[in-house]
């Protein structure tokens, strides 16, 4: 963990959306006017189901591509400024953006360990003749993964992932592996046990610490309330408020539309 007065000198990465525009059969899903995301160490993005929230994440990392507007990183790899909206998906991670998966994603055949290397194999790697490089590519990285695979105690890196909390574990670990700087997760601990989702919670603090902004996208609201310095509440494509978890939790709008009295 790094000191109240080190985290004060981090100079963190962010994001600006403007004038962002995504419909979908003629309905828009997405009309952001300007949003700036990274001005906390850890921000939450919140609303009804179908207000925009996972559509906007792909359209920061152009898997969903814009019909109008532009998206900026702001201080980013190297410390410059890039218009990333211009950009195709696979130049996100070298820029050090990097978002988690909402659906669980692995490939069935693979083991933990194959599934850990697909994070850390660069194009280089990818051509049939650099098989034989695997080994050297595992021993780059083999702290790391031994790191994470004790942390969320993993068990045998050779065996294939069974369960669905196990393979959405293991997306994250590939975003970690990723080292990135600004770091999107989308319902991270969606289907976790309470035990894991507090280790996950752990190291998303641990990570904004060091530097990193972060972006959750949760239905925990729990987790919400309990580890983002900032939230941002959509409905209907657009960020209609911003505030403090307790600001944006006590908010009349919100509690009507959104959470309940449960909740407040």
């Amino acid at each position: 963990m790094v000191s109240e007065t080190q985290q004060a000198t981090v100079t963190r990465p962010q994001i600006r959306v403007q004038n962002a525009v995504k419909s979908f059969s003629g309905r828009v899903v997405v009309d952001i006017d300007d949003l700036m995301l990274g001005d906390q160490p850890i921000e939450g993005l919140i609303g009804p189901n179908g207000a925009g929230k996972t559509t906007l994440m792909r359209m920061i990392m152009h898997s969903t591509p814009l019909d109008s507007g532009t998206i900026t990183l702001f201080n980013a790899n190297g410390g410059g400024d890039v218009v990333i909206s211009n950009l195709p998906t696979h130049w996100m991670a070298p820029h050090g953006l990097v978002k988690s998966n909402q659906v669980i994603m692995d490939f069935d055949n693979l083991t933990i360990l194959d599934s850990m290397l697909l994070a850390v194999s660069t194009a280089r790697y990818e051509k049939p003749y650099r098989i034989f490089d695997e080994p050297r590519l595992y021993a780059d990285s083999v702290e790391r993964m031994n790191e994470y695979m004790e942390y969320f105690d993993l068990g045998d890196p050779m065996r294939i992932a069974g369960s669905a909390g196990e393979k959405k574990l293991l997306d994250i670990i590939r975003c970690l592996l990723l080292e990135p700087k600004f770091l999107m997760l989308d319902e991270p601990t969606a289907g976790l046990p309470e035990e894991v989702t507090e280790k996950v919670v752990g190291l998303i603090r641990k990570l904004a610490d060091e530097g990193t902004s972060v972006v959750i996208v949760e239905h925990d609201l729990n987790v919400i309330w309990n580890l983002c310095d900032e939230v941002h509440f959509m409905a209907e494509g657009s960020v209609v408020l911003h505030g403090s978890p307790e600001e944006i939790r006590q908010n009349s709008t919100v509690v009507e539309k959104y959470l309940g009295e449960g909740h407040v």
